[in-house]
């Protein structure tokens, strides 16, 4: 067996895989087929939303396979760079958004009810304001 973490895809684990449960490999591929082709996102713009999606769900195969792919369609290195810098912030984002369940997490703790803290200056940098841009 080969010890690396993500091992290369061959063409016996495509057997395997369509050996072992064929009706959902060919639902797969078929829902695949229909979301990546052109509609009201052309491919280009879906294979960048793919590396993005891929960078934060951290698939190397997806990533492997969407690069390419966006570099079919014609992404430039830049955009798919642009892309991925995208899910790197939209991931901080969440990261940063989601300290409201800390922060309320240790007002119940100290015995205060959430909002009582004058919190007023933390919500002044206008970070939970939808962004327009």
């Amino acid at each position: 067996m080969d010890d690396a973490m993500y091992p290369n895809p061959t063409a016996e684990i495509a057997r395997k895989r369509a050996e072992l449960a064929p009706e959902p490999l060919a639902a797969f591929k078929a829902f695949s087929k229909a979301v990546m082709a052109p509609g009201a996102l052309d491919v280009r713009t879906k294979q960048l939303i793919a590396i993005a999606v891929a960078h934060v769900t951290q698939c190397p195969y997806c990533i492997k396979g969407h690069t390419e792919g966006a570099a079919r369609a014609g992404a430039s290195d830049a955009q798919i760079m642009e892309a991925i810098w995208v899910a790197a912030e939209m991931r901080a984002g969440g990261a940063y958004a989601h300290s409201t369940l800390a922060l309320q997490t240790l007002d119940h703790l100290h015995g205060q009810n959430p909002g009582q803290e004058d919190r007023s200056a933390a919500s002044s940098d206008n970070t939970d304001t939808p962004r327009t841009d």
